[in-house]
């Protein structure tokens, strides 16, 4: 029995052996581009490079007050705010009204589905060019305006429009993303829990409510959790159609952290805005965690 154990132990540490190998690189490659990266924005957000960027001096969490004391961050972080109030329930609700009507046997669902999500595989700057085109003063959609006569709008260049317009290409660019998310979670749901809440007597709006809801309750989590990662992550969109303005109203946490770092060189500023703001993502990345666990158990 013990010479038994002995060589079926050889076989288990062989093949740990060779688990370790092949996860060594996946594991070198996170130390190198993510914790070796994070752990030297965290101490270079201790560090003051307004003097000098070769010799910074030691400022310990004087990087942090500042920051939060910073007019200009402030606003971003309140602009970060009304984009996430603008973009995540409608990241939410359209996807999840477009994947209970493409569920159904509709005719060219397949058509359908394709068109929908050519704007999710299109390139973003792509897309914030083109968009930038149709809100241009005298782009399509004040052409559009114009004959139906009203009168064209200021879409980038008014401060109290410009975020309203940035969040619409946001939606309508991801929001297919997520709806196959929801509708391929959808297709699992077994079709027999359907047919009894028919027999029962239960209604096509009762049978969504009761039955598809709450199956989808995990699904509509990851999505409003993931949507509010991807918003308070914004840049691209916005260096592309607005440059933050006009007058800060477009700038939000992620560009104003890029306009610290390379636009005033104020890299401990910069790097202790984005630890704060990886701090704010593990907590939603948290309550992800708690909001898939409890609808997984209701």
């Amino acid at each position: 029995m013990a010479t038994l154990s002995k060589s079926s132990s050889k076989p288990k540490s062989s093949a740990n052996k060779i688990a370790w190998l092949f996860l060594a690189l996946p594991i070198g490659c996170l130390a190198v581009f993510f914790f070796g990266p994070l752990l030297a924005a965290g101490w270079m957000s201790l560090l003051d490079y307004s003097q000098s960027l070769e010799k910074p001096t030691f400022l310990g969490l004087g990087n942090y007050t500042r920051l939060l004391q910073t007019p200009a961050f402030l606003q971003a972080v309140w602009q970060t705010g009304l984009f996430w109030l603008a973009i995540v329930p409608a990241m939410v609700v359209l996807p999840l009204a477009l994947a209970l009507f493409l569920n159904r046997a509709v005719f060219g669902v397949g058509a359908i589905r394709t068109v929908l999500y050519l704007p999710v595989v299109t390139s973003l700057v792509v897309v914030g060019l083109a968009w930038k085109w149709l809100y241009a003063k005298d782009g399509l959609i004040n052409a559009g305006l114009a004959t139906v006569g009203l009168p064209s709008v200021d879409w980038l260049t008014d401060p109290n429009i410009a975020w309203l317009a940035i969040s619409l290409v946001v939606i309508w660019k991801g929001a297919a993303y997520y709806m196959m998310m929801i509708l391929a979670h959808l297709q699992s749901l077994n079709s027999e829990l359907l047919q009894a809440a028919e027999l029962d007597g239960a209604s096509p709006w009762q049978r969504h409510w009761h039955v598809t809801i709450p199956h989808l309750a995990p699904m509509v989590a990851f999505v409003m959790v993931m949507s509010t990662i991807g918003t308070l992550k914004m840049f691209t969109e916005i260096y592309v159609l607005t440059g933050g303005g006009p007058l800060g109203s477009t700038q939000t946490w992620v560009y104003y952290l890029y306009e610290a770092a390379f636009g005033h060189l104020e890299l401990g500023l910069a790097c202790a805005a984005g630890i704060l703001l990886m701090w704010v993502l593990v907590a939603i990345s948290w309550g992800q965690l708690r909001l898939l666990g409890e609808a997984d158990h209701a």
